[in-house]
């Protein structure tokens, strides 16, 4: 039995630099209140005795209270709780705004596995591939109940909620074979929920996906899907365009037809595929049909990297009802417009102008 015992680590292993900003702050909220309840403690035992009842006709003593001894325990309580509070917000800060040169990988959440998909389309259920020392953000979604992802190694956890899309970062520092769990009860089989993730050198990393053999980035798959939906019949190129054109739309301001402006980020997206009356874009009417039953989680994330890759030039035009093959240029023939022949495109806020 304490062989057994003596193998299970009393912290999982840190193999990641959020691990020991965690950690750090873990071991002094533990400092603090368990110094406080020794404290409390030992003074409970002492004034229990120092002030301990001795006979019949001792009485207890009038205390009329100490100014000076109540503004301590007030403020001296809050300032500790005050740099607690600091300092947590800065770890879930740090961790919620992922560097610019973080790696995205789309995590799907479903009765019970996890899957990935990495940007160059390649596919992986329950065991995650990552360079070591590389920022890895990860955009996460359920297909079902809600979900959390937990890694114990990176301290990294983070509820996966059904109907939207949430997102972490962390960047692995050791390579190694780590623990992944779901940390959210979800059903009957919630305890086989389990995977791996592995923290490989950056060269293995490519060898890894080159092994994956994807057909065509995530990209690419969804602009197949862009034109098996016929999305270019209102959204494409040509004078007959019934929608916002969705060159440069993503992560830009829009301004909706009740005057409110919101970001274009994946949950926008998303939300204007499956419930696209729910925000309308200023100028247009809302006759988008709902894709939901049509689009599953891993359709969604491919259209919305369709459309985040989108140049000037490459929306489809409205005659175009086949997909190219994989290796062509992406980039379809602009139809000649007149001035005046169609409605001004969408144009981003702050890139060119209003819509």
């Amino acid at each position: 039995m304490n062989a057994i015992f003596a193998d299970v680590p009393l912290f999982p292993e840190r193999a990641s630099t959020t691990a020991y900003q965690v950690d750090a702050l873990f071991f002094f909220l533990c400092a603090v209140c368990g110094g406080m309840a020794v404290l409390v403690a030992a003074l409970l035992l002492y004034f229990s005795f120092k002030y301990r009842r001795r006979g019949e006709d001792d009485r207890t003593p009038r205390i009329t209270g100490n100014h000076r001894l109540e503004w301590f325990w007030t403020i001296a309580p809050l300032f500790v709780f005050v740099v607690m509070f600091v300092w947590g917000a800065k770890i879930y800060t740090s961790v919620s705004e992922p560097p610019p040169d973080a790696m995205e990988i789309f995590v799907i959440g479903k009765q019970w596995m996890w899957k990935f998909q990495y940007p160059g389309g390649e596919r992986a259920i329950e065991n995650l591939y990552v360079p070591v020392d590389q920022p890895i953000k990860l955009t996460l979604a359920s297909e079902d109940v809600i979900h959390d992802f937990f890694v114990p190694a990176f301290r990294t956890k983070i509820d996966v909620i059904p109907g939207r899309y949430v997102q972490i970062w962390f960047r692995p520092t050791k390579v190694g074979e780590y623990h992944l769990f779901c940390s959210q009860y979800c059903g009957t089989n919630h305890s086989q929920m389990i995977g791996k993730v592995f923290v490989v050198e950056r060269d293995d990393f490519r060898k890894y996906l080159d092994g994956r053999k994807a057909t065509g980035s995530l990209a690419d798959q969804g602009w197949q899907l862009f034109l098996k939906f016929q999305c270019n019949t209102c959204h494409s190129s040509n004078a007959e365009a019934r929608a916002p054109v969705l060159e440069g739309l993503a992560n830009n301001m829009v301004t909706l037809n009740n005057g409110k402006k919101v970001r274009a980020d994946d949950g926008y997206l998303r939300e204007s595929i499956l419930n696209p009356e729910e925000k309308v874009v200023q100028g247009w009417q809302p006759i988008m049909p709902t894709y939901k039953g049509q689009a599953n989680e891993e359709d969604i994330i491919k259209l919305l990297a369709y459309i985040k890759s989108l140049k000037p030039g490459q929306t489809p035009s409205r005659n175009e009802n086949s997909s190219p093959p994989l290796d062509a240029p992406r980039v379809p023939p602009k139809e000649k417009i007149e001035p005046g022949d169609r409605k001004p495109p969408y144009q981003p806020e702050g890139q060119n102008g209003k819509p």
